[in-house]
């Protein structure tokens, strides 16, 4: 994999609208405020890319734009970062744009730079790892950098810090605390903590034991399902295959899987479907392991669990479940593609290998 460079103090970063335009739309203003700030505080420079703080309505129907400014950030050697707004779910829409522009793909391999977000930007973490390049499965702008409360929730903040540093490896550890959803991101919730609960599961073998080691690759499960079966729109599954963007059975079998409910808060069934079809497929008996993370709100928390234990119950496949990435608060930093291990027996994470180019 193409690695990055970590960040200093008067790097660049870049900020892109690649799904909904919620950036620009005015009832987001205090939140931009609030991030930018925040990221000039870490010693960042922010650039909004031209296109990202556009209304919903042309974000929404130019595609070619968001792609746009993903490509003239990646072709910018001064920025050094990029980071997601928000998810959303048409972002696959920017593939076909980069995957057919060779300017685009060079940039990528000779200006390797952080990408990180979350949700619907499973589609560019995919896209980017079928060009080679870390990404990274992290915060992104309006719901952690543009925390709300006077400061970013402190594990949050504490794995975003990792991109400042030069560190052989880190571990992926339980959360003490976890916070509900906010019911409003207004102006007038500005200050105000979040709802702070207990962890009290920590992470939980649900399937397996012993110790795997493989390459990280994941994100969304609602959005993987997509890239294979074009459930949401029509033409998404077959753009997936026409850039061979998914792993073969054979990459699947040098992976551990990463993978996570998102905000809709599908029901039981619908995930038994969705995980009944990487069964089917023999995607789940191919990875080496399987890391699940904290449903959102810990709705459907034991029903989940339930369906993950009745899914891998004929197999042999260890899984990991109630990790702090995703869409759940707080959330951590996965790297798409760098060597990982998981030790079923005493649940603990690790990133193997530095993240970043020395």
């Amino acid at each position: 994999m193409i690695k990055p460079r970590k960040l200093k103090k008067g790097d660049k970063i870049a900020i892109v609208s690649l799904s909904q335009g919620l950036l620009g739309m005015p009832f987001c203003k205090h939140e931009v405020d609030i991030a930018l700030k925040r990221l000039e505080e870490f010693g960042l420079v922010p650039v909004i890319m031209p296109n990202a703080m556009k209304d919903m309505d042309y974000i929404k129907e130019h595609p070619e734009a968001r792609a746009s400014d993903l490509k003239e950030a990646f072709m910018d050697k001064d920025i050094k970062a990029v980071i997601s707004a928000i998810g959303g779910n048409d972002t696959y829409k920017l593939i076909p744009y980069l995957m057919e522009d060779e300017e685009f793909k060079t940039a990528v391999g000779n200006n390797p730079k952080i990408f990180t977000g979350y949700s619907d930007t499973t589609n560019n973490h995919l896209m980017f790892h079928k060009l080679g390049l870390t990404t990274f499965y992290g915060p992104c702008l309006l719901v952690d950098i543009a925390e709300l409360d006077k400061e970013m929730l402190p594990y949050t903040k504490s794995y975003f810090e990792k991109f400042f540093k030069d560190e052989d490896g880190y571990e992926i550890i339980s959360s003490p605390v976890w916070y509900l959803d906010r019911e409003s991101y207004g102006v007038e919730e500005v200050g105000k903590p979040r709802k702070e609960m207990k962890e009290k599961h920590g992470f939980e073998v649900i399937n397996g034991r012993g110790k795997v080691t493989g390459n990280l690759y994941g994100g969304c499960l609602e959005i993987i399902y997509n890239a294979y079966v074009g459930e949401r729109f029509g033409d998404e599954a077959e753009i997936y295959k026409k850039y061979d963007i998914l792993p073969t059975l054979d990459e699947w079998k040098e992976k551990i899987l990463f993978i996570e409910p998102s905000d809709e808060r599908n029901k039981p069934e619908k995930i038994e479907t969705m995980l009944n079809y990487f069964k089917d497929n023999k995607i789940l008996e191919s990875v080496k392991g399987v890391i699940v993370g904290k449903p959102i709100d810990e709705e459907y928390y034991e029903e989940y669990k339930a369906v993950y234990k009745k899914v891998f119950s004929n197999l042999d496949t260890p899984v990991l479940y109630n990790v702090n990435f995703g869409h759940a608060y707080p959330r951590c930093v996965i790297p798409y593609g760098l060597k990982a291990t998981v030790d079923y027996d005493n649940k603990k994470i690790t990133v193997d290998e530095p993240i970043f180019e020395k």
